[in-house]
């Protein structure tokens, strides 16, 4: 977080609640009268957007005004949160892959490559 951001949320800022994981969210308090209210989030470790669950995610983007129930039950097709491995060494590789041995299974009959007229 930067000098700016903590200090811009000291002055004008006001806490509306935290996640499992420690974000804490807030809202201008210094709203303007008749204009959408200003809602930002401040990550607990490093500031990784795919971070903030469901429920606050819409809370962040106006979609909802009701602030986020902590003690709500998850429904049973809920899946824990996974963080966004994408240029991680634990991001998904296909079989082939050139950071998995690159190589890769043969193409059957159904495949014909592309030539050039």
């Amino acid at each position: 977080m930067t000098l700016g951001t903590r200090l811009f949320t000291w002055l004008r800022g006001e806490l509306v609640g935290t996640d499992a994981e420690g974000n804490r969210y807030y809202r201008d308090k210094k709203a303007v009268p008749g204009a959408r209210d200003r809602r930002w989030v401040l990550y607990n470790g490093a500031a990784e957007a795919s971070r903030v669950p469901a429920e606050w995610h819409g809370w962040l983007h106006h979609r909802t005004d009701a602030l986020p129930v902590a003690d709500r039950p998850r429904m049973t097709w809920q899946k824990a949160h996974a963080p966004n491995l994408t240029g991680t060494p634990a991001a998904y590789r296909p079989p082939g892959h050139v950071l998995k041995g690159g190589q890769r299974a043969r193409a059957t009959g159904d495949y014909e490559p592309w030539r050039p007229v």
